[in-house]
């Protein structure tokens, strides 16, 4: 198959229905239930086909633990050890939301 030019390329594409624009993007994150993934500067492409969006992003990323820590944990924690709503998230995020292991820290201060 011989390489086409980009103008070709566009002009089939169109031709077939698909579009492609990119999106200026300073950041993009991706958050799962246990992580987030942090693009920065990276290259984001929308691809409409057939009346679907597509997107595609590339670039260098880091992926971060996402700790998830209720209303409830924070409340139980400032009652049991008897410290302010942000001492508790502190002790939880620095527990990654182990309750047992954050009252024990406050405790045994």
């Amino acid at each position: 198959m011989m390489p086409m030019n980009p103008k070709q390329m566009k002009k089939m594409m169109k031709q077939m229905g698909i579009e492609m624009d990119e999106i200026e993007a300073e950041e993009v994150i991706i958050v799962t239930k246990g992580e987030e993934w942090i693009f920065k500067n990276p290259s984001v492409v929308r691809i409409t086909a057939k009346g679907v969006e597509t997107f595609q992003i590339s670039g260098s990323y880091e992926v971060k633990e996402r700790i998830v820590i209720s209303e409830d944990d924070i409340k139980l924690i400032m009652e049991q050890a008897g410290v302010s709503e942000e001492e508790a998230r502190e002790a939880l995020e620095e527990a990654k939301g182990d309750i047992a292991e954050a009252l024990l820290k406050l405790t045994e201060e």
